[in-house]
């Protein structure tokens, strides 16, 4: 073999070492990590953890960048356009608002001379934002962050006494209204006037809003450094950003300085999001995933953060053509809607290269891609209130499904800080330990196990993991001790993965009582509690269910009604006041989609109902094909036949 053939064929053993082994990506990634966590650690140090400071450097140096797209629905639009062929188009339901980092930044300036002069909010007010996706949003954020305060991003869906309860925990102060997405608020806003007398609401006039902070005459406000928390360190908290939990209300997960600038830093760096990146996120702002990793990367690096009001499968691919996008943003539901849309005349006629988001089938993966023509999925795994974070940006066919794809050198390092344990056969709630040794052990290669990640230390639980604002209990609830060694710690995700041979790591399932729906987490807790308050029921045990074709688990109720209900007779009162109840009181998302009655709910020797037995419901009408089950069609319940099941599995019947 001649020396030209002997170097071509190491060339060839490198390439295909890498390809396997992402030598070259994992050295990368942890240059790309040291040369950016020291100045930061430095910054931190020196009274600067704000990422404040990042957003108005990079402000400075992309003042003429595309700092903010918002394809604005028109409230009276044209009709739709159609051309000779019949092709539609959708570009006249849409005014483009775009704003450059300089503009941005004036705007942030002025509207935080508003804040402190008008309402008189300071750095040690917590203070509530309740806005669809906007520019309006992100110029709050941002001004609340230059003054020092402390937003709470609230979901606008949420209403009565969930609404008060994330008030109160949080100790807000005021709270700022988006008049298009004020109805909940407005509903409660009696309660909020008894129970918590001192908090202000402010109803937002958008337009008037808008005209004035970009007005050049409206002075600006940059606040002086000493004023801006400056004893804040890396883990003190940022926002509030509120997720469903066990108790049955609400926990605002605290996201930390360091997670901001991580996830803006590392995560950014991953997905691609460069200077020159357009970024589209029809997620809703209030939620990390476009809150942290759609927002912050872009403002970082000087990339525009496109922002779709209301995720719609008809007009995506338009707004992301009007807007420039070469990134979109994700959850497995939206990729299956656009999935199932029928052909879009934009579908092809945008410029992405990349979507990232979480909870992508692996079944309609590179469906996805190639009908879309997406070069690659950055598949990853987070939640909010979780230190855990991994990715995975998948070009070709390896690794599809996978939620984290590193190279070995990194799965090594990982490996000391991020585990999947063996869970109990009987609970899977449960860590099952060795009955010898009492310790945990390591799920085995593509067996599921709850994801850890260690505590480094234990004296200092906050340092790792922040847990949830003013709620120790649900914090410390999230961490389990003597896991592998005695005296250890380490942080619940709560969450089922499997590792396989490689070294790619994949979801699962969700443990527990919440489950994910239309996007959303939902709080069987929460659920349970609000049926009662129909005063039909004596109790009931809320499950997420599997429908096919359909992402995440649909809310499943067994119900035991009160004696009058039992005789079958009243059923159609009985699930009418329950529908009323829940319509009223929960969010669209979280009224129950079936419903089965029941004599009685059984409860085991402690009380506690074991709910697996209807986690596996069998739909239609259960195993014995006997059982009588009622879905949610439109506004009432009525009988599940084999006919409306058939009908909600191809989509005729919508849930």
């Amino acid at each position: 073999m001649s020396t030209l053939e002997l170097a071509a064929a190491a060339l060839l053993g490198t390439q295909l070492l890498d390809a396997k082994y992402s030598i070259k990506h994992d050295v990368l990634l942890v240059q790309k990590v040291v040369r950016s966590a020291i100045p930061y650690l430095i910054n931190c140090a020196r009274g600067r953890a704000s990422f404040w400071y990042y957003f108005e450097k990079s402000a400075q140096r992309n003042g003429s960048n595309r700092a903010i797209s918002f394809p604005r629905p028109l409230k009276n639009p044209p009709p739709i356009e159609t051309d000779s062929n019949g092709v539609k188009n959708y570009d006249n339901q849409f005014e483009v608002e775009n704003y450059t980092y300089k503009e941005l930044y004036d705007i942030v300036l002025r509207l935080s001379y508003i804040l402190k002069n008008e309402y008189g909010v300071t750095p040690d007010q917590t203070i509530a934002l309740d806005c669809m996706n906007k520019p309006i949003f992100i110029f709050l954020w941002l001004a609340l962050w230059n003054i020092g305060a402390l937003p709470a991003f609230l979901n606008f869906n949420t209403k009565d006494k969930p609404l008060i309860h994330c008030l109160k925990i949080s100790n807000v102060t005021q709270v700022f209204i988006d008049p298009d997405c004020s109805g909940p608020i407005r509903d409660t806003e009696p309660e909020i006037r008894t129970e918590l007398p001192n908090v202000k609401l402010h109803y937002m006039n958008e337009v008037e809003l808008l005209r004035v902070i970009q007005d050049r005459a409206t002075p600006k406000y940059r606040a002086p450094d000493h004023t801006r928390r400056p004893e804040d360190t890396d883990s003190s908290c940022c926002a509030l950003i509120y997720t469903s939990g066990t108790t049955g209300l609400p926990k605002a997960g605290i996201m930390s300085w360091r997670k901001a600038f991580m996830a803006a830093n590392f995560f950014g760096y991953i997905m691609k999001i460069e200077n020159k990146s357009n970024v589209l996120t029809a997620m809703p702002l209030y939620h990390s995933t476009a809150a942290m990793l759609g927002v912050c990367p872009s403002l970082l690096t000087g990339a525009c953060i496109s922002i779709s009001q209301k995720f719609s499968a008809t007009s995506f691919w338009t707004q992301a053509k009007l807007c420039g996008s070469t990134h979109i943003q994700y959850v497995g539901e939206v990729c299956r809607y656009l999935l199932h849309a029928k052909p879009h005349p934009d579908q092809q006629a945008h410029n992405v290269r990349i979507a990232y988001g979480n909870g992508l089938r692996k079944d309609i993966w590179l469906d996805f891609k190639k009908r879309f023509h997406i070069e690659a999925i950055g598949e990853f795994y987070a939640s909010t209130e979780s230190p855990i974070a991994t990715t995975s940006l998948q070009y070709g066919d390896y690794g599809v499904g996978a939620c984290r794809k590193y190279g070995g050198f990194i799965n090594f390092i990982l490996s000391f800080s991020q585990v999947l344990v063996k869970m109990d056969p009987e609970d899977e709630n449960e860590i099952w330990r060795d009955p010898a040794t009492g310790y945990a052990i390591r799920a085995k290669n593509n067996q599921p196990g709850e994801l850890l990640m260690k505590i480094l230390n234990t004296k200092n639980i906050e340092g790792t993991f922040q847990g949830y604002y003013g709620n120790k209990k649900a914090t410390s609830s999230k961490v389990v001790r003597d896991v592998f060694r005695k005296g250890d710690a380490w942080f619940r995700t709560g969450d089922l993965l499997k590792e396989d041979g490689d070294g790619l790591l994949y979801f699962v399932d969700r443990l527990g009582d919440t489950f994910r729906w239309k996007s959303e987490n939902v709080s069987a807790s929460e659920v349970e509690n609000e049926l009662m308050g129909s005063q039909a029921i004596k109790g009931s045990v809320v499950v997420g269910v599997r429908v096919p074709n359909h992402e995440g688990r649909a809310g499943f109720a067994v119900i035991e009604p009160k004696d009058e209900y039992l005789n079958g007779t009243r059923t159609d009162e009985l699930l009418g006041k329950v529908y009323q109840h829940a319509q009223k009181s929960l969010p669209k998302y979280a009224v129950p989609q079936f419903i089965k009655i029941i004599e009685q709910i059984e409860s085991s020797h402690n009380h506690k109902v074991p709910k697996n037995q209807y986690k596996n419901q069998k739909l239609p009408r259960g195993d014995n094909g006997k059982d009588v089950i009622y879905w949610l069609n439109r506004d009432r319940y009525e009988e599940l036949t084999e006919d409306s099941w058939d009908s909600i599995i191809k989509g005729a019947s919508k849930l």
